[in-house]
């Protein structure tokens, strides 16, 4: 209570906190206003559907939209797409690199291609999407339900892809005022409110397909994965660093010790979001191939099918391994994806060349090791060791608890396979994001010299 109590006499955050609630409600009520020219009579049989099945399912953990078809409906996924892109281009291509040297200048420079690209594909994403709902509904949703009017014209069609674009960059202005002017990352808050949103519906499901003891089983499993959260992001390993003494006149400068910080979660929920995101390119491309139809006889009863062509068995491996949580494919791919993208990004974020280059240059070293290319090697060695079980507790977190979910759910009944594919992300993206805005509000209280949150 008495850290409550220091916030609110803190000048300037609880105006952060609230300017962070404000955009998230204004984030959560476009997620769910119907994007122009859908058939508002769907919207009550389709309620909940982003989370009945289809490509949707997938869409919905970062959007939390409960109508499939809203003006928010793409969230944040086109700007995570676009960064993606931008980091493994700023390895290739010598202009995103000089930029990148050129520091604030440089990194304004990155953000607004990052825009351009995003809204690009967010363009592309929303006709694909607008498309597929046009002529395969099930495919979309899981369920048979005419989104739009049978006799819409193009316009209306235009007017959806159009509003679904600006939907895209209004939610990337939203994010850029929470990281200007509230708490936190703007984008990781954006995400957060998105994944929250879904938690009620998972804990419906399992009350309802279990019963309420393993509701409270499922409820103190949370609580222990938290904690296990907490402590692996909470882990450093510090390498220490000595800094020779200096005269320069009558003054001495230097002779301290300090030390740098590796975590051993150095990336966060980003490998997550990245592998996530990537994930459901699959879904999406063979959501768009010519499958066929089931065919029924006219008593109803089902008529035999003619032998499966390409696309139906390219659609039948996806559906049965890609988005299966529960089978091998799905968590050796998911999980290979995601202790990739941790390397990747540790890679980028922490560069033992220009640290050992930084530390020479400010006349430390580490005890033990030459500076210059020893200290490098040195620094590359640790990384990677401590990247690996960091990358392998990501991967173990997006992979076991959707599995278990799996045994808690009637995986044949609507609004399954949206929960499953995302109980471990969910959580980690929860925790994850909730100790950088902890943080950062400790930061702003332990400057005013009050006592921080964190102990």
């Amino acid at each position: 209570m008495s850290a409550i109590r220091n916030v609110l006499r803190t000048p300037d955050l609880p105006g952060k906190i609230l300017f962070t609630l404000l955009i998230i409600g204004v984030y959560r009520l476009g997620t769910q206003i119907p994007a122009p020219g859908v058939d508002l009579d769907q919207i009550e049989t389709l309620s909940g559907s982003s989370a009945e099945g289809g490509l949707f399912a997938y869409l919905a953990i970062f959007t939390g939209s409960g109508i499939g078809l809203s003006l928010f409906a793409l969230g944040i996924l086109p700007y995570i797409t676009s960064s993606i892109i931008i980091q493994i281009l700023t390895v290739a291509v010598p202009k995103l690199e000089e930029w990148q040297a050129q520091g604030a200048v440089g990194q304004r420079k990155i953000n607004q291609w990052t825009r351009y690209i995003a809204i690009a594909l967010a363009l592309v994403q929303s006709t694909g999407y607008v498309f597929l709902i046009q002529t395969s509904p099930e495919r979309a949703f899981g369920v048979a339900a005419q989104i739009f009017p049978q006799d819409a014209p193009f316009l209306t069609f235009v007017l959806a892809v159009t509003c679904m674009t600006v939907g895209t960059a209004i939610v990337m202005w939203l994010a850029e005022l929470v990281t200007q002017k509230g708490i936190g990352n703007g984008m990781s808050v954006i995400i957060f409110a998105s994944v929250v949103a879904t938690v009620p519906a998972l804990g419906g499901r399992i009350f309802r397909d279990r019963g309420l003891v393993w509701l409270l089983v499922a409820f103190v499993a949370l609580v222990i994965l938290c904690a296990g959260i907490v402590f692996v992001e909470q882990g450093q390993r510090r390498i220490p660093v000595n800094f020779a003494k200096r005269v320069v006149g009558r003054k001495q400068y230097g002779g301290n010790n300090s030390y740098i910080p590796l975590k051993v979660n150095q990336a966060g929920v980003i490998p997550v979001i990245f592998a996530s995101s990537l994930f459901q390119l699959p879904s999406f491309l063979t959501s768009l191939l010519p499958v066929s139809e089931q065919q029924f006889n006219p008593d109803g009863t089902p008529a035999l099918q003619p032998d499966p062509n390409w696309a139906d068995r390219v659609n039948s491996f996806v559906v049965n391994n890609l988005n299966n949580p529960q089978g091998p494919v799905y968590i050796v791919f998911f999980g290979l994806l995601i202790v990739g993208f941790a390397y990747f990004y540790n890679s980028i974020a922490f560069d033992p060349v220009q640290r050992a280059d930084q530390i020479r240059k400010q006349g430390g070293f580490i005890p033990g090791i030459r500076p210059g290319h020893q200290t490098e090697t040195y620094l590359a060695k640790i990384l990677n060791r401590v990247t690996l079980p960091g990358a392998i507790f990501l991967a173990l977190i997006a992979v076991i608890p959707s599995a278990l979910l799996a045994e808690l759910i009637d995986i044949n009944t609507p609004g399954s396979s949206g929960l499953l594919g995302f109980g471990g992300i969910s959580v980690l993206i929860g925790v994850g994001v909730s100790l950088e805005i902890m943080k950062q509000i400790n930061s702003l209280l332990m400057a005013r010299n009050y006592e921080g949150f964190l102990k």
